[in-house]
């Protein structure tokens, strides 16, 4: 299964692919689409464009992206909605499952604390990756939204599991 994460911002979108085989989680990729200085409208379409080139080229089975939190500053929380929602469409566009994360759950889901501050979450993700060397802070963000998708998904089915375990002791 592969994990597609995002970290959507009007000006630098980071982006995290994790590869899930067995029980191992492997690095596949991760990076920024770095926005031009033009008009929201073709930052939008850049953000679009760049999502589903990305999605073309690596085939993620699952999308996760962060939810908006309200900034003190309403107007980079609209800007912030559009470019989710511009990532959003290039997914639902190839049919991918969608999910998305408030930063605390992120945060929570891969430091343990859900008010982690960026460089601890940049060293759990190279932890929790083993990876040499500490990816770019949107890239990591988008990395850690991918793991936290990961551990939602594996809790959720353990508790399905164990859910229907119990249902088939009912019933015998």
């Amino acid at each position: 299964m592969i994990i597609l994460g995002i970290d959507p911002g009007s000006r630098l979108t980071g982006y995290g692919l994790i590869k899930k085989v067995g029980s191992k989680v492997d690095y596949l990729a991760s990076g920024c689409i770095r926005l031009s200085d033009a008009g929201i409208p073709e930052r939008l379409q850049q953000i679009h464009s760049g999502v589903s080139q990305i999605i073309s080229q690596y085939s993620p089975d699952e999308f996760a992206i962060e939810q908006v939190f309200m900034a003190k500053n309403p107007d980079s929380a609209l800007k912030l909605g559009q470019a989710r929602g511009a990532a959003i469409v290039a997914a639902t566009n190839q049919s991918l499952p969608v999910s998305e994360y408030s930063a605390r759950q992120i945060k929570q889901s891969v430091v343990g604390k859900g008010n982690a501050d960026k460089h601890q979450v940049q060293q759990m993700v190279c932890h929790l990756l083993s990876l040499t060397k500490s990816p770019q802070a949107d890239a990591a963000d988008a990395l850690a939204v991918a793991l936290c998708h990961l551990h939602t998904s594996q809790s959720l089915l353990k508790m399905s599991g164990q859910a229907s375990k119990t249902v088939r002791r009912r019933l015998r």
